[in-house]
């Protein structure tokens, strides 16, 4: 399928500002990179249909797309968000909607955002993840490098934290120690993008 119109748009911008982003230094981490994860992202980046059937596919797509139709308004890119969402967050054994919580608070689904500390995209990467694993051309705008990144780190600090959701969330967002992140995103998953 062809990429969304504003993703083809937003390649050669996001290009830029993380280059720029990166030559600036804005990208300072709160922790030295740790090998491991730096080696689960190197392995993500190398990898190339989530559903187990193509009804179970609409059924979550339909229903994900009509929450995220006021956030994201073009169906094309919404469908195109959902279905890497899903993909990615079933290739690091996450809950998609989990992964659309965080996204939600990270970057309202802006894939162009960009925070104060530095962070890209939708789920907020760091780009000082691209020269760690060997792969300072990758775009952290373009949605599924993004959610690749995000997501596996987002796996890799649950597994750290044995499971606990709040201190494994609190790490992704680089507040240990803290509840405030970790509530935010449970509120999200909570009353916007869960199933029941």
């Amino acid at each position: 399928m062809a990429r969304p119109a504003a993703e083809r748009r937003g390649f050669c911008v996001g290009l830029l500002l993380s280059g720029l982003l990166l030559a600036a230094g804005v990208a300072a981490a709160q922790e030295t990179p740790d090998p491991q994860l730096r080696a689960l992202l190197i392995a993500a980046a190398n990898e190339s249909g989530s559903f187990s059937d193509r009804f179970e596919a609409e059924v979550w797509l339909t229903d994900m797309s009509r929450r995220l139709a006021r956030q994201v308004p073009d169906p094309e890119e919404r469908l195109y968000i959902l279905r890497h969402v899903h993909y990615e967050a079933a290739r690091v054994d996450l809950p998609p909607e989990l992964v659309l919580a965080v996204i939600d608070v990270e970057s309202n689904f802006d894939r162009f955002a960009i925070s104060v500390a530095g962070a890209l995209g939708l789920m907020q990467v760091m780009p000082f993840w691209l020269n760690e694993i060997g792969r300072p051309e990758d775009n952290l705008f373009h949605i599924r490098t993004n959610l690749r990144m995000g997501c596996t780190i987002l796996r890799y600090y649950l597994d750290r934290e044995n499971g606990d959701l709040v201190k494994a969330l609190a790490r992704y967002n680089g507040s240990r120690g803290q509840r405030w992140y970790a509530d935010r995103v449970l509120d999200r998953l909570r009353t916007r993008w869960y199933q029941g």
